[in-house]
């Protein structure tokens, strides 16, 4: 079915179930990934045991909508936490805005009903003495009698890019190009198309370079930067975490705030920043406020 007839065949009385399997073929159709979509049907199907079986979505309105969250918050037998709320909330969000922009509803329900913000704990980061230990460590490696530069290559790679476990794991070597007119770089892409507005290229630290020559001589990764599980360069950091004496779990996450956080203080521009993390100006909100937050300007 092409996405221009997913909701052809709706209308103001269609029920809710049938309209929910509509869109779940628009939001295949769109590149999403398996996981995004349960998601999304998984929250918007809560509604099905909410309101009566009967109910058209016609006759879905805005009172309806805040009540179904209320009774999710505060009635329902399982508890729904801040998070989970938020997310419910702009997962029925989508499906009405759907339904409302493809011509079947003549008024989106869902427009008025308030977004709920779940801030989620403050991130750890490294202290600059604990960045630099980690990089000693890592460094370490690289003088070794068997010489290793494979964890200053990845970690010093983090901390200068701040790309995400996925996305590091997704850099293949013609992604890298040392000889680009604007300085070395590197190409973040993605396969999906739903994710295609995070691609971008970012710059890399020279100082990173004769790291990453070492490291293509010593391993001669054929496609794959990293050709490794997840899971294997997550003990990779670890370890260089324990051997800098670090007293945090060193991770991607934390190299990732710890990159941010740095810029932060450094005085690039926000907007930078948000294009450096390949984030949304939505998710940017939460981001932002997070980082005033660690560096103290903001309870």
């Amino acid at each position: 079915m092409s996405q221009a007839s997913d909701s052809a065949h709706l209308t103001p009385q269609t029920n809710l179930i049938p309209a929910i399997n509509a869109w779940e073929m628009y939001l295949y159709d769109q590149g999403r990934s398996p996981n995004t979509v349960k998601a999304f049907l998984s929250d918007v199907r809560l509604l099905t045991r909410f309101l009566p079986p009967d109910r058209i979505i016609g006759a879905i309105t805005t009172e309806d909508l805040n009540r179904f969250f209320e009774w999710m918050e505060k009635e329902r037998a399982i508890p729904c936490s801040p998070k989970t709320l938020a997310r419910r909330i702009t997962s029925t969000k989508s499906f009405f805005r759907w339904l409302h922009q493809h011509g079947v509803l003549l008024i989106d329900p869902a427009e008025k009903v308030l977004q709920r913000s779940a801030i989620s704990p403050l991130p750890q980061v490294l202290t600059e003495e604990e960045y630099n230990a980690a990089l000693l460590a890592a460094d370490r490696h690289r003088r070794n009698p068997k010489p290793d530069a494979r964890p200053y290559t990845l970690l010093y790679l983090l901390f200068t890019t701040g790309i995400k476990k996925s996305e590091c794991l997704g850099i293949h070597i013609n992604h890298i190009d040392l000889d680009a007119k604007e300085g070395p770089q590197v190409f973040i892409r993605y396969a999906s198309p739903a994710n295609r507005y995070k691609e971008r290229k970012l710059l890399l630290a020279e100082d990173w370079i004769p790291a990453y020559k070492e490291y293509i001589a010593q391993y001669q990764p054929v496609d794959q930067l990293f050709p490794w599980s997840p899971r294997r360069l997550e003990y990779l950091l670890e370890d260089t975490g324990d051997e800098a004496g670090l007293t945090k779990h060193l991770s991607f996450d934390m190299c990732r705030w710890t990159f941010a956080l740095r810029d932060y203080q450094s005085g690039v521009e926000v907007d930078t920043i948000r294009q450096n993390l390949g984030v949304s100006k939505i998710q940017w909100r939460e981001i932002n406020i997070k980082l005033r937050q660690l560096n103290g300007e903001i309870k």
